[in-house]
């Protein structure tokens, strides 16, 4: 755990800190921006604790069968039609996921919507740290381009970014702590990106939250 927390703090200061250099003598708002830094450090630490505790004490679960999760894959997204669709189960390194994933594209194809919903319930270590990442921060940021920030969808942690110059965002949803659906869209307004993640049943999937328990 200690080298795990290493790493992800580590990581904390470059994003925290690593914002440019200020003047050798910092002025009173810098020392505010500093000390805040480091109280959202703290937190950002202390999250990544509990939640790797969760991660080794909490309930285990094998993963759905990919299939389950490729039929809630909606078989169009207005215009856009559904032009592939697959689902795999994978394992390396000690965890295993399943996922499905589809690509909806206009007919020209210069319109393209990509969903992905993968059970994380068998990602352990590192790699779950990795897989929740944004969920155990709190973001709101906005440029002269576009915009990132967490929110809440459907009552489940979700980030949600977009570029207006490019048209190109997504929307990633935690759901019940063990499903990640991800929808990325090129090319196309964020109502549309939005419109797919509507399109996903979640109710369907908080159902199947403690589906295939391992005992022990």
């Amino acid at each position: 755990m200690t080298k795990i927390i290493s790493i992800l703090l580590l990581s904390a200061v470059f994003i925290l800190f690593g914002c440019g250099k200020g003047s050798d003598q910092p002025n009173e708002k810098q020392k505010s921006e500093e000390k805040t830094g480091i109280k959202d450090l703290d937190n950002f630490v202390d999250k990544m604790k509990e939640a790797q505790k969760n991660m080794e004490e909490g309930k285990k679960y094998e993963v759905v069968d990919f299939r389950e999760l490729k039929a809630l894959l909606p078989e169009a997204i207005g215009d856009l039609k559904r032009t592939n669709a697959e689902g795999e189960k994978s394992g390396a390194m000690g965890f295993t996921i399943s996922k499905a994933n589809a690509d909806y594209n206009n007919e020209d194809y210069s319109q393209r919507i990509d969903i992905e919903i993968t059970d994380l319930s068998g990602a352990t270590g590192i790699a779950g740290m990795a897989a929740w990442g944004w969920a155990m921060v709190d973001i709101d940021k906005e440029t002269e381009n576009g915009y990132e920030k967490t929110m809440k969808y459907k009552g489940h942690k979700a980030f949600e970014k977009y570029n207006n110059q490019d048209q190109y965002g997504s929307i990633e949803v935690l759901v019940s702590g063990r499903f990640m659906v991800s929808v990325n869209g090129n090319n196309v307004p964020m109502a549309v990106i939005k419109s797919a993640a509507d399109q996903i049943d979640i109710s369907k999937l908080e159902a199947m939250k403690e589906v295939n328990p391992i005992s022990e």
